[in-house]
């Protein structure tokens, strides 16, 4: 009858079953049992007294016997609910002195069963305390009042237990509800800083292609000019080494940020547009020929977002140009305002050729994805002669 009761009951009966079955009883159910036979003595010494009167010792002897043994079967109720229910009920027709236990049983079943089999058990405590009332009711109580407390008596077991049960069924709820809403919370904290670890090897990824591309620039140069002046090829090997060790940084950096048991928090250095020169002078060290026109007054009074995904276009546009035209001039034009928003444009000749630097594709549908996150656009592709990479921003007043 287990597979009636709600998912949550099942399982604490189950737990209840499976400890009495192995002989393990919790000091809580200990404590329950005692107070249970406690108050089923009582109970049933109450109900069986009055009853007493003009009894042989004998008798009285055996029903207080039996009242006994019927109590001390009440531990067995988790087990057995329904069948111990049903015998304590019957006993109670003919022993006075088992009211009390069967009162417990009653309440257990109450508990632990679904309504249909509670109410048949009630309705058999009602029979069986009928029975009782004519065998032995006491003379000084008429019959109809010790029906009417027999039939409140088992209503108040049976509304007792269902209340436990009730009881027990909302905790057993809120605990799961509980739960799910920590495991729920775990799962938004853990989404959230997944999101965030792609971000930031989003950002790496452009630092680290920046960088490789300027490193197989200068190697192609070294492996293509042997004969090239000391002074030059002394130059490039310098280039290559600190880009070298710069990347090894980059690469610690990503490691530890996309660790899963990092607890630092803090990402890559802030990027803004006055870090741009810096930019362009480091492709322009790489022997590239790039003019910048920033045409901003104040650069560190863009808004964090934008400067960064400003700056990210630039990266791009300027490695890029290196792979596909490597040579050609290449112009880098930001202008804008507050209010009026701000303009990024990478402009190149077209060239014939292209480098044999291994590229993954995704890097302009990267950048468009980037600006229109920021609330922009980004357009891309031939012009008049020109490779034009054009991106609008959003800049508010």
């Amino acid at each position: 009858m287990t597979e009636r009761l709600p998912r949550p009951l099942r399982m604490a009966f189950c737990r209840n079953a499976a400890s009495i079955t192995t002989g393990v009883s919790s000091a809580r159910d200990l404590v329950v049992d005692a107070i249970g036979i406690l108050a089923a003595v009582s109970i049933g010494a109450i109900t069986a007294w009055p009853r007493y009167r003009g009894w042989p010792h004998a008798l009285v002897a055996a029903d207080v016997a039996v009242g006994a043994a019927a109590c001390l079967l009440l531990p067995a109720r988790r087990r057995w609910p329904t069948r111990l229910a049903f015998l304590l009920a019957s006993l109670s027709a003919v022993s006075p002195a088992s009211a009390g236990a069967a009162f417990a049983a009653t309440l257990s079943v109450a508990v632990y069963r679904p309504l249909p089999v509670v109410a048949w058990i009630g309705g058999l405590g009602i029979a069986t305390g009928l029975v009782n009332t004519a065998l032995y009711s006491p003379p000084h109580v008429p019959y109809l009042a010790n029906v009417s407390i027999n039939v409140l008596v088992t209503i108040a077991a049976v509304g007792w237990g269902r209340a436990v049960r009730a009881r027990r069924s909302l905790l057993t709820s809120l605990a799961e509800r509980a739960r799910l809403a920590e495991e729920e919370r775990h799962a938004r904290v853990a989404e959230a800083k997944r999101m965030e670890r792609i971000r930031l090897a989003r950002e790496m990824h452009d630092v680290l292609a920046n960088r490789m591309s300027l490193l197989s620039v200068h190697a192609g140069a070294l492996e293509f000019r042997p004969d090239a002046p000391h002074d030059e090829i002394a130059r490039a090997a310098s280039v290559i080494r600190s880009g070298a060790h710069q990347m090894l940084v980059d690469l610690r950096e990503v490691i530890g940020l996309l660790r899963e048991d990092s607890v630092d928090d803090a990402g890559p250095p802030q990027l803004t547009l006055a870090r741009l020169p810096e930019l362009v002078e480091e492709v322009r060290r790489a022997g590239a020929d790039v003019t910048l026109n920033l045409v901003i007054t104040d650069a560190d009074a863009v808004p964090t977002t934008v400067a960064r995904t400003a700056y990210r276009i630039v990266q791009e546009g300027l490695t890029n140009a290196r792979k596909h035209a490597p040579g050609m001039p290449v112009t880098v034009i930001v202008d804008g305002a507050p209010g009026n928003g701000l303009t990024v444009g990478v402009r190149q000749p077209l060239a014939g050729r292209a480098t044999d630097i291994p590229g993954a594709g995704v890097g302009l549908r990267g950048l468009t994805e980037r600006a229109t996150l920021a609330g922009g656009t980004l357009d891309y592709g031939p012009d008049n002669g020109m490779y034009v990479l054009h991106a609008r921003l959003p800049w508010e007043a």
